[in-house]
C-alpha cells in the first residue's frame, strides 16, 4: 500500500511529548487517518532532510531498519540507518515507486 499526503491532505499536525512520556510524537491527522511517528522516526528523518539540503553533492538518501547491539545511552535498539547506495539507484527506486501508480 502506497499513501501519498500532500498539504491540502493533512486536517492538522501535533507534536508535542504526551504526559507520562519522555519522547516526542508527532501525529498527522487527515480526515480518515491518523498518523503517528515516535521521536526517533522524525529525528531519522530531519537528518536524512537536512543531509540533502545542506550537502553539495547528494541527491538522495536511503534509511533501513538496523538492529544495534552497542549504541549510546539512551538511543533505541532499532536505528534506520544510511544505506551505502548510489543517489542515483534511490533516485530511480523514487521515481518507479511514484510512477507506478500515476495517482501519485
Amino acid at each position: 500500500m502506497k499513501l501519498v499526503l500532500r498539504n491540502s491532505d493533512i486536517k492538522r499536525i501535533l507534536m508535542g511529548c504526551p504526559r507520562g512520556h519522555k519522547h516526542i510524537r508527532l501525529v498527522i491527522e487527515t480526515e480518515d487517518l491518523t498518523i503517528v511517528f515516535q521521536e526517533a522516526t522524525v529525528a531519522n528523518i530531519v537528518r536524512a532532510y537536512v543531509t540533502l539540503k545542506t550537502h553539495p553533492t547528494r541527491r538522495a538518501v536511503e534509511l533501513q531498519l538496523t538492529r544495534l547491539e552497542k549504541l549510546k545511552e539512551g538511543y533505541a535498539e532499532y536505528q534506520l540507518l544510511e544505506v551505502e547506495k548510489e543517489d542515483r539507484e534511490i533516485e530511480k527506486e523514487i521515481y518507479d515507486l511514484l510512477y507506478s501508480n500515476p495517482s501519485c
